[in-house]
């Protein structure tokens, strides 16, 4: 998916009302990549964030990002009846400065807010945030209001309409349900990198830990100028970008 928007409207929220009928598949519950308690334990001593810089990504590397997201998920290549709400875990937009009319590409997806709108809408808990600051949707307790979609001042959401085969055993999915980028949960708590951010091999996508000094993202974001989509909300998000 690839759009060209301008650069100060490029963000908007979603407009979808209907309430939907949540029907999930059997699986477990995203709540259990939480990892043991004894092995690594999710703590608010970290907080988990990845950093852009658009200069440096090129636009097959952000196709790259898409792919590998849909590869490791399993959301890719479904045909949804309504065209609008397709999966939307991470897509590429272009963004056109009005000034100088330079165009910008770059991957927007969840950007697991400090404090998510989502999050505080939600009726049944379904969208939460773990202590390292990732963002989720529980399946099992999603009940499709689409309340987050509304909220989500980054249209990060999208509605599952299809009936669905060949899920991940790692990424339950189901019918009625809302789902967004979790920044490959699945893969952090075993200390691995997001399927996105593993996909591109430079320093145009750094994942880690926010929080750890010691970290590459933590001493990158302390020389280079970045950029909080919509920061003017103060939602502190863990995704930040440079070169925009």
């Amino acid at each position: 998916m690839s759009k060209t928007l301008n650069r100060r409207d490029f963000i908007k929220t979603s407009s979808a009302t209907a309430v939907g009928v949540a029907t999930i598949a059997s699986g477990i519950t995203l709540t259990t990549f939480a990892a043991n308690a004894n092995e690594n334990p999710v703590t608010n001593a970290k907080r988990w964030g990845m950093l852009i810089d658009t200069n440096k990504l090129t636009e097959v590397e952000i196709d790259g990002m898409v792919s590998a997201c849909q590869q490791e998920n399993g959301w890719g290549g479904e045909v949804h009846s309504t065209g609008d709400q397709k999966p939307t875990w991470v897509k590429k937009l272009k963004v056109k400065d009005k000034a100088t009319g330079r165009i910008t590409s770059l991957p927007l997806m969840c950007q697991h807010c400090e404090e998510p709108p989502c999050v505080d809408v939600c009726p049944t808990n379904a969208s939460m945030k773990r202590e390292d600051g990732i963002v989720l949707v529980d399946k099992h307790l999603c009940i499709g209001c689409r309340y987050c979609m509304m909220a989500c001042p980054y249209d990060a959401r999208s509605f599952v309409h299809e009936d669905l085969t060949d899920q991940r055993e790692h990424m339950p999915r189901g019918k009625g349900t809302v789902e967004s980028c979790t920044l490959c949960v699945h893969r952090v708590d075993k200390g691995e990198t997001p399927a996105c951010a593993a996909s591109v091999n430079s320093d145009a996508v750094i994942f880690g830990d926010l929080y750890d000094a010691t970290s590459k993202i933590n001493q990158t974001l302390k020389k280079v100028q970045s950029t909080q989509i919509r920061a003017d909300l103060n939602l502190n998000t863990g995704v930040r970008y440079s070169g925009i």
